[in-house]
C-alpha cells in the first residue's frame, strides 16, 4: 500500500448543541460546551488511517493541553506524527461550531499554531515521498504552503487531493499540480463564481462537468443526502448517498477526503468505487456526534 501524506489543520473543536442555528444579530441557547480534536487536516488523516492506510501528517499545534490531546489521538489512529510542529508561542487553533437539531452546523476557525507552519516544515514532512503516494490538502493553513506541498509531493510522482475547504477567494496558481478537486455543493459554487461559468451552468450537478476543462484537475462534488457527483472519461458518475438519520454532520466532509484517498493509495479502486467506500464511511460518521471522535474504524463500515 502506498503512503497517505497529509499537510494541514489542527484544531480543537468546542461544540455547541442547539435547536436551531442563530440568524445574523440573534443569541440563542445552547448546550454546555464539550471539547474535542478537529481540524480539516487532522480529520482528514485520521480517517485515511482508520480506513487502514498508512498516514504521514504535517501541521501544528500549541504547547498545551488541548495540543497534546490532538497527538494521542493521531497516535492512537497510527498515525506518523513525527512532523507536527509544537509551537511554544501559539495556542492549538480552535473552532467553534454550533450544531442545531437537524444536525447542520456553523463555525467559526481561529487558527492559532497552524498559521505558523512554514515552508521548512513541510519539505521535512514530505522528504518521504514518492511516485504512487497521495498527497491531501486543504486550505485551513496559508494558501503558499498548499501550492509549496503540491508541487513537491507532484514533482516526485504523488496522486494530489486538494479539499478546497474553506471555499477558496482567488485560484491563481493553486490547482496547477492538483490531480483530483474534492468539494461540497457550496464550495463547487463559489469556484464557479470565480472562473465565470456562475449563472451560465448553476447546478452543482452540470457544474462536475463544465468546471474540469477550466480548472485542470478532475472533480469530486459530495452534495451531502444526494451523493456524490464526478465525471470518469466524459461521462458523468453519481454515486448515491446511503440513507441514514443524520444527529451532526460536522467532520462527514473529512471522512469521505480520508477514505477516498485511502480507497485510492491503497488498491487500483476505480475513483467511482473509492466515493462509494467513502460514502457509506461518511454515513457512520453522521450518525454519531463530534468531527475526528466520529470518524468510523475500517471494520465498522460496509464494503
Amino acid at each position: 500500500m502506498s503512503t497517505v501524506f497529509v499537510v494541514g489543520s489542527l484544531n480543537i473543536d468546542q461544540n455547541i448543541r442547539v435547536s436551531a442555528l442563530p440568524r445574523a444579530g440573534e443569541t440563542v441557547r445552547g448546550s454546555d460546551a464539550t471539547y474535542s480534536p478537529g481540524g480539516k487536516g487532522g480529520n482528514q488523516a485520521v480517517a485515511a488511517a482508520r480506513a487502514g492506510a498508512a498516514v504521514t501528517f504535517t501541521g501544528a499545534v500549541g504547547d498545551d493541553a488541548h495540543g497534546r490531546r490532538i497527538l494521542e489521538v493521531l497516535a492512537e489512529a497510527g498515525i506518523d506524527a513525527g512532523h507536527v510542529r509544537v509551537s511554544g508561542t501559539a495556542a492549538t487553533g480552535t473552532a467553534v461550531i454550533a450544531v442545531d437539531d437537524q444536525g447542520e452546523n456553523q463555525i467559526i476557525v481561529s487558527p492559532g499554531a497552524n498559521a505558523g507552519l512554514t515552508a521548512a516544515d513541510v519539505e521535512a514532512g514530505l522528504a518521504a515521498v514518492q511516485a504512487g503516494d497521495v498527497l491531501v490538502l486543504q486550505l485551513e493553513i496559508p494558501t503558499a504552503l498548499v501550492r509549496q506541498a503540491a508541487r513537491t509531493a507532484k514533482n516526485r510522482g504523488a496522486f494530489v487531493i486538494l479539499n478546497a475547504a474553506p471555499a477558496p477567494r482567488q485560484i491563481e496558481a493553486l490547482l496547477e499540480d492538483v490531480d483530483l478537486l474534492v468539494v461540497n455543493e457550496q464550495e463547487i459554487q463559489v469556484l464557479a463564481g470565480l472562473t465565470g461559468l456562475a449563472g451560465i451552468q448553476g447546478n452543482h450537478r452540470d457544474l462536475v462537468t463544465s468546471l474540469p476543462p477550466v480548472l485542470g484537475p478532475a472533480i469530486v462534488c459530495t452534495a451531502g443526502a444526494e451523493g456524490s457527483f464526478t465525471v470518469v472519461d466524459g461521462s458523468p458518475v453519481h454515486v448515491p448517498a446511503t440513507k441514514v438519520d443524520a444527529r451532526d454532520t460536522t467532520g462527514a466532509g473529512d471522512t469521505f477526503v480520508g477514505y477516498l484517498a485511502a480507497s485510492l493509495a491503497g488498491s487500483d479502486r476505480e475513483l467511482p468505487a473509492a466515493m462509494l467506500h467513502a460514502s457509506h464511511a461518511s454515513a457512520v460518521a453522521v450518525t454519531r456526534p463530534g468531527a475526528m471522535e466520529s470518524i468510523p474504524w475500517r471494520d465498522e463500515v460496509p464494503a
